[in-house]
Formats: C-alpha cells, sequence, structure tokens
C-alpha cells in the first residue's frame, strides 16, 4: 500500500508522467523522420475537427436557446409533421410530461455524436486504431485503486457544496429526476453516454493525436477548452475543471486509457445529482412517473 500511495506523490504522478510523455514522443518524432513519414498532420486534423464538433454541438446540439442556438430538435419534428392540419408532434411532445427528458436526450445524442462517433470516423479513414485512442483496457485494474481514492476524495467535496443554495438549484441538470426511478435511471444513462464520448473526445482522441507533436503539452493544450465547455456552470466548478483536466490527462497518459477517468467523472456526476436531490426533492418513491 506504500509502494502504491508513493505513486500519487506528484512527482512521480505529474512529472515522471510527463517526462515519459516528452521522451516517448521524441522517440515517436525521430521514428516518423526515419521512416520518412513526413509532417504530423494528426493535430491539424484532430483540432480542426474537434472545433468543428464543438461548435455544432453549442449550436445545433442543444433543444433550443436563444441567439445562434437554433432548436434542432423542434424543426425536426416539425419537418415530420409535415402541413398536416392540427397540433405538430413536436408541440404536443414538448408539452408532455416527456418533453424534458427528450429534449435532454437530444442534447445527450448530440454529445455521443460529436464527441465519439465523429472522431470515430475520422480516425476509421486515417486507418487508425480506436485502441490507440484511449480505450485499451489491458492493465486497467492495476491503476483502479486510483480511481477509489479519487472518488472519495471528490465525494467528500461534492457532500461540502451540496449544501449551497446554488449547488442544489443547478443539479440535476433534469429536474423531473426525483419524479420517479424510471426518470432518474434514463436520465443517468444518457449522462453517463455523454460523460463517456466527453472523455474519449478529449483524453483519448486528442490526447492520442497531439502527443507525438507535443509531447506533454498536449495535455495543457486540451484544457483550455476543457474548461470553456464548464462556463455557464457554478463558476466554482468552471475553475475546478481546470484542476480536473491536468490531473483527467495525466490520469489518461499514465494508464493508457480513458476508463479510470470515465468512471471518476461519471461516479462524481452520479453523486452531484444524488446529493442534490437529497437536499431538495427527495429521491424517488416510485418506478412509473404518476401522470
Amino acid at each position: 500500500m506504500t509502494s502504491r500511495l508513493a505513486e500519487l506523490h506528484p512527482r512521480r504522478f505529474f512529472l515522471e508522467t510527463w517526462r515519459q510523455m516528452d521522451e516517448e514522443a521524441r522517440a515517436e518524432r525521430e521514428r516518423r523522420r526515419r521512416e520518412g513519414a513526413g509532417w504530423d498532420s494528426r493535430p491539424l486534423v484532430a483540432m480542426c475537427v474537434g472545433a468543428v464538433c464543438l461548435t455544432a454541438m453549442e449550436y445545433l446540439g442543444n433543444s433550443g436557446g436563444d441567439g445562434l442556438r437554433v432548436d434542432t430538435l423542434g424543426w425536426v419534428l416539425e419537418r415530420l409533421h409535415g402541413d398536416r392540419a392540427g397540433p405538430s408532434f413536436w408541440s404536443e411532445l414538448r408539452d408532455s410530461p416527456w418533453g424534458r427528458l427528450v429534449a435532454l436526450g437530444w442534447w445527450a445524442g448530440w454529445r455521443v455524436l460529436g464527441y465519439f462517433l465523429l472522431p470515430v470516423v475520422v480516425l476509421k479513414l486515417q486507418g487508425q486504431r480506436l485502441v490507440d485512442n484511449g480505450l485499451q483496457t489491458r492493465g486497467w485494474l492495476e491503476h483502479a485503486w486510483m480511481y477509489v481514492l479519487a472518488y472519495a476524495v471528490v465525494l467528500v467535496c461534492v457532500i461540502v457544496v451540496s449544501f449551497t443554495e446554488e449547488f442544489s438549484t443547478y443539479y440535476p441538470f433534469y429536474k423531473l429526476a426525483s419524479r420517479s426511478w424510471f426518470d432518474l435511471i434514463v436520465w443517468e444513462l444518457l449522462y453517463a453516454a455523454q460523460f463517456f464520448s466527453l472523455e474519449f473526445f478529449f483524453r483519448g482522441w486528442w490526447l492520442a493525436q497531439c502527443k507525438a507533436a507535443m509531447g506533454s503539452h498536449a495535455i495543457f493544450a486540451m484544457v483550455v477548452p476543457y474548461c470553456m465547455i464548464h462556463y455557464g456552470k457554478p463558476g466554482l466548478e468552471a475553475v475546478a475543471a481546470i484542476v480536473a483536466g491536468v490531473v483527467l490527462g495525466t490520469l489518461a497518459m499514465k494508464t493508457r486509457s480513458i476508463w479510470s477517468g470515465f468512471l471518476i467523472h461519471v461516479s462524481v456526476a452520479v453523486s452531484m445529482d444524488v446529493a442534490a436531490l437529497l437536499q431538495t426533492t427527495g429521491l424517488p418513491t416510485v418506478w412509473w412517473p404518476e401522470l
């Protein structure tokens, strides 16, 4: 146990991991030079495609809003309704008891598309293996204890901040989560799917594509947009995203996998929702909502 805890010393966890990334990056650049592979276009493709994905998710992946944020879900369902008389399917669905959950499903679906599916298409077109972009599982259990310890530490912080009004007002995103266990479970599954996709995008794909050219600096380049996607959330969470981005990015490079980061992320997110519910409406008491 002592030797394991020693791995969490900042010098070993951060500096040694970053140094190893830099050494591996130099070795790969040298290999490419010897093989005449030419200029490495992977960071360019990842950053540009990633920017397009982030923009699409922000402006098209919402279920409504103002300014340039288009209600694409409403537009699609209105087109399905066509010129038929009477209330549109979208207007009925939007005003139904399931309207908010469907809207959040649309939101989560766009995150899976932009954070995961489109990058996967790009990787396949480039002839790269998905497993080399943070999805390998071999050896993951050796570092599972880091996940347990990190979650225990963050859980204490979640419990403390759950007593603040800002926290309990903001979470969960789905305000009807306490209506029934069905509502809560479906919402958390949608939430988990977008968290997996997010981890793949930032800590898997982007880091793997930029590592050879940028070494350990790829982590800090990733942290900037990762922090920015938290704008609009409580201020402390946006600040914490900077620290979390560095820690989770380093953890992904250390374990060669996004799985620990994903489990930490989704466990914390679910805990935040549960803590907020316990501070407000309470957990559900029925399996199916009484509509």
